[in-house]
């Protein structure tokens, strides 16, 4: 048995340093993790002594997969779900508005809830064992943890491409759309950290130097290849719309495209879209959050979820049997009762 905390947290020099600790379930981000981590940030934010936040992943491969669906699974018919999905995104909200630097070391597998964890902080390095990617719609979920805002951050319509798909995208692409901000190969990580908790003092502009001298060029983005593409197809007034689009392109690009959404949840294909069109007519974090968390409790008591993550986590079989199971099933009062209000939602604020 492992007695190891699921998150160390330190003071390194001038720096707080948070290691997420699950290497073995590949850092997937449980509520004790959320739990040690929450009150931390909150008190380095408070001392004058932290000058600036660190977060990394245990071992070389994942930051963080995402947040821990087999407890999501486990949990079905209780509470637990909105329970984690209010704690989980408050963090998130704490992390995006944070008054000190938050540098996110983006090493490895950065999925879902690790995406969370990273993305909303104001310094995001990627690697050479970068993995990213919001697979949500392949588990009959959607892409959140703020992914309202952060996908409709993206230059032309990445945004919708990657919520929509889940592509994957290695350090080059994570910078082009913009989700990291420098480039620093895996083996200079441990430098960069000693860089950085050896420094006398850090802020914002202070932490940007360090990094600048470590980066590195992370050579052609292969999204930049096909982005005329994505622009034209994923600015579709529909999920219809996109697929006709891309039907009509007749490229090989595009048919891998459709054959990757066929295998997604229609129900969170359509929820997916509404969601980051309204995302992007809102302005604030705390009420991207609150959208989200309707739409992560209406999941949570619906089908496909739980199907999703028994075909792909559980019983490994990779065929999940959605419902509805096409996309003409889903009708517009389907998709408009995932934005409902939610009693006893919690404060974002």
């Amino acid at each position: 048995m492992n007695d190891e905390p699921e998150a160390l947290l330190e003071r390194r020099g001038r720096i707080g340093l948070i290691t997420l600790n699950k290497p073995r379930a590949l850092n997937a981000l449980s509520l004790a993790m959320i739990h040690a981590v929450t009150p931390q940030m909150e008190a380095w934010a408070n001392d004058d002594a932290v000058d600036a936040i660190v977060i990394k992943g245990a071992g070389d491969r994942a930051f963080c997969a995402g947040g821990d669906i087999r407890d999501l699974y486990e949990g079905r018919g209780t509470d637990f779900g909105p329970t984690y999905y209010a704690v989980e995104y408050q963090l998130n909200v704490l992390i995006h508005t944070y008054s000190k630097p938050y540098v996110a070391l983006m090493d490895g597998v950065t999925m879902g809830g690790g995406v969370g964890m990273s993305v909303h902080g104001s310094h995001r390095i990627v690697t050479d064992r970068t993995l990213f990617a919001m697979p949500e719609t392949g588990i009959g979920l959607f892409p959140d943890v703020g992914a309202s805002w952060f996908l409709n951050c993206c230059p032309g319509e990445l945004g919708m491409y990657m919520g929509l798909t889940g592509d994957r995208l290695r350090a080059a692409d994570c910078l082009y759309a913009g989700i990291g901000d420098a480039y620093v190969p895996a083996d200079r990580l441990d430098a960069l950290l000693d860089e950085l908790s050896g420094a006398k003092a850090l802020d914002g502009e202070g932490v940007g130097v360090i990094l600048r001298n470590f980066a590195e060029d992370a050579g052609n983005a292969p999204l930049a290849e096909n982005r005329d593409a994505i622009d034209r197809c994923f600015a579709g007034s529909s999920v219809e719309d996109i697929l006709d689009r891309l039907a009509a392109e007749d490229s090989e690009w595009a048919c891998a495209q459709l054959k990757n959404l066929a295998g997604k949840s229609p129900i969170s294909l359509k929820v997916t879209y509404e969601q980051l069109r309204r995302g992007a007519r809102i302005e604030a974090i705390t009420d991207i959050m609150a959208m989200e968390y309707r739409i992560a409790d209406r999941c949570f008591r619906g089908h496909d979820l739980f199907e999703g993550i028994r075909a792909v986590v559980i019983d490994k079989d990779g065929s999940p049997t959605w419902d509805p199971a096409t996309l003409d099933a889903v009708g517009a009062d389907d998709v408009a009762e995932y934005f409902e209000p939610v009693a006893g939602e919690p404060d974002f604020g």
